[in-house]
């Protein structure tokens, strides 16, 4: 018998209360990463559903490749949301920025493959994993950036 994956939580997470600064310093610097390899910031949201569930999303192009990530706040054992809400922003930077820095070794479709917006609106990464896609907003899913 197969027991259901076990629910994660920001407070077993890296980045959980380890700054002072808010979600929207950690996007704003997320940003300034994707303008340094010469990509543009087409949108960008937060958002909830009915659920609970929360996620960061930012849609960007680099060299006419259109990208989103979107990437979801953990729920918090101990019921810190804000922390939970800037963990999240936090991890969303230095995965960009690893991008960034990979992009340099790889080519930019390479090192950002995974958020790739396909003809079809999804990520490559919505594509191949439904647990991603269940683990977001509903409503952030297939939007965004568009071909």
């Amino acid at each position: 018998m197969n027991d259901p994956k076990p629910k994660i939580y920001a407070d077993d997470v890296p980045y959980f209360q380890t700054g002072q600064s808010s979600a929207d310093t950690w996007i704003d610097k997320a940003k300034r990463e994707i303008a340094s390899v010469g990509g543009k910031v087409q949108a960008e949201a937060f958002g909830a559903d009915a659920t609970g569930r929360s996620a960061f999303m930012l849609a960007f192009t680099i060299g006419g490749d259109p990208f989103k990530v979107t990437w979801p706040v953990l729920p918090s054992r101990t019921g810190k949301d804000k922390a939970a809400k800037i963990q999240a922003a936090t991890a969303l930077y230095h995965d960009v920025k690893a991008r960034v820095v990979s992009a340099k070794f790889l080519g930019m479709r390479g090192a950002f493959l995974t958020y790739l917006v396909l003809i079809n609106g999804q990520t490559a990464s919505e594509m191949t994993s439904s647990e991603i896609a269940n683990s977001m907003p509903k409503f952030m899913l297939n939007s965004g950036a568009e071909r």
